[in-house]
């Protein structure tokens, strides 16, 4: 149980962490660094999440490292298969020998006077503390130890198996089962088609409310043909832009023109479901981009609908029975087993505690500048990746922007930076503008933001790309000092 004493402390060695690593490595050579995970395995998110069908819900080209190129076809990816491709980048770009596991980090205490963190974890010999110039916090935003889990009356008393999809038991066989999804997020809506295939007798999506539904085309045909026409980097740098682009140009028409992205999603699913069946479950109340779009690959949901074995129904739930659930409108759906897909467990910074000098604080204390740093406190990066595009685009070029600020902290001799905040600074709504249950759950815990950048987080990749450059480091702002 050793202590560490680097310059460059990560925090997770899931896909942000590993693709943090991989730029300290690549942009940093000269900065000794190490990453703390408390996993046993490399992957985050994607070791911990094993429910059935579970998979990336945005294109995998702009999901993986641009210094990594996907090759593979297919718009979207397993989940086992986004696992693969974390642990191999950690090998074959020689971080993997810099991750520590067994350490979950529960505090981190900056010293003004030492300009350097001293970062505590538990491990299963007790605890140990490590010391770090800069720390980088890269554990994601929901809690891995739990779900959100909904306390349903009668719980007790269904006779079958209720499984949350954070927790799913690796024995779990629903052949033949009837099974029950309570949920309509990304989790639900994979959760319903991979039932069926592996067997359910049939699969019921229970609701309270829609959501939007997209489908996509499970191959990319103009990808395929750019790789064959173009050799495998540029093939890689095309494809990506284009994604990007598209993927952007969907958020902003969804914002500006909501009532005729909505009638077009409702044809495309009409004409895969029914059009019935669209105002009955595929209409929500919200418009889009208000909560995050569901992908299904090739329309996989409304095939499952389609094919008899699986239906959604929207109501409320009452309480669960001996055989099923009784819903608000007094209808009982019998079910052998009850997968409550009902959200996370929003955390941000790993939950562990945070102090300067002695003087603890909280995030949500604190504002957030250029979506990386909190307003006040030295040294100090997270990694948040969007909401409304692939998580991996804004972790990205946070690990890059903070390559470049330990650059600029070098070339100035400093050793700490410092996000100042403006004493005008007016607070604005919260970041991540979403609807999302687990979002208005949470809300108290999210950084404050402003109402002018930088200290505003606008979820737009080409507007963050400008702001995040390293020759926007100096912006008079973040300000560089040595140890006091």
């Amino acid at each position: 149980m050793q202590s560490l004493d680097v310059d460059v402390l990560v925090v997770g060695a899931g896909l942000s962490g590993v693709g943090a690593a991989c730029r300290l490595a690549q942009l940093c050579p000269d900065r000794s660094f190490a990453v703390l995970e408390a996993r046993a395995a490399v992957g985050g998110t994607w070791d911990l999440f094993r429910y059935p069908g579970v998979r990336s819900d945005s294109d995998v080209v702009t999901f993986t490292y641009p210094f990594r190129p996907w090759t593979e076809s297919g718009v979207l990816a397993s989940g086992a298969r986004i696992r693969d491709y974390i642990r191999d980048t950690a090998r074959d770009f020689g971080v993997e020998e810099h991750i520590h596991h067994g350490q979950r980090v529960v505090d981190a205490a900056f010293s003004t006077g030492t300009g350097r963190w001293t970062v505590t974890a538990e491990t299963s010999q007790g605890r140990v503390e490590h010391t770090a110039a800069f720390l980088y916090l890269c554990t994601g935003y929901f809690s891995h130890d739990a779900g959100h889990v909904v306390d349903f009356p009668g719980r007790g008393d269904f006779a079958g198996p209720v499984i949350h999809p954070q927790a799913w038991p690796e024995g779990f066989d629903p052949t033949g089962r009837r099974v029950v999804v309570i949920g309509s997020g990304a989790t639900a809506v994979t959760l319903v088609p991979a039932l069926v295939e592996r067997g359910a007798a049939h699969v019921t999506m229970l609701q309270r409310s829609p959501g939007y539904v997209l489908p996509r085309s499970g191959t990319d045909r103009v990808g395929r043909a750019l790789r064959r026409a173009l050799p495998g980097r540029a093939a890689h740098r095309v494809i990506r832009a284009r994604n990007l682009l598209t993927n952007v140009a969907l958020y902003e028409v969804s914002r500006r023109f909501p009532g005729a992205v909505r009638r077009g999603i409702a044809r495309i699913n009409a004409d895969l479901v029914g059009e019935e069946a669209v105002r009955a479950h595929f209409t929500p109340a919200y418009a889009p981009w208000d909560q995050r779009m569901c992908i299904v690959p090739d329309g996989d949901l409304f095939a499952a609908i389609g094919s008899g074995r699986a239906s959604v129904v929207t109501d409320t739930v009452e309480r669960f029975t001996a055989d099923g659930i009784r819903l608000g409108s007094g209808r009982e759906v019998e079910a052998d087993a009850i997968v409550t897909a009902t959200g996370l467990r929003l955390e941000v910074a790993g939950g562990m505690g945070l102090s300067v000098d002695g003087q603890t604080f909280a995030p949500h204390e604190r504002y957030f500048y250029k979506g990386a740093m909190f307003g006040g406190v030295p040294n100090l990066a997270v990694c948040l990746g969007y909401t409304n595009n692939s998580w991996t685009l804004r972790a990205d070029l946070t690990s890059r922007y903070v390559c470049a600020v330990l650059d600029a902290m070098a070339a100035a001799g400093a050793t700490t930076a410092t996000p100042r905040v403006p004493v005008d600074l007016e607070e604005g709504e919260p970041p991540f503008g979403l609807t999302s249950g687990y979002v208005r759950r949470s809300r108290h815990l999210l950084p404050r933001q402003g109402t002018k950048a930088p200290w505003t987080v606008r979820q737009n990749y080409l507007h963050d790309l400008r702001l995040m450059s390293a020759r926007r480091v100096l912006d008079g702002t973040l300000e560089l000092a040595g140890a006091s």
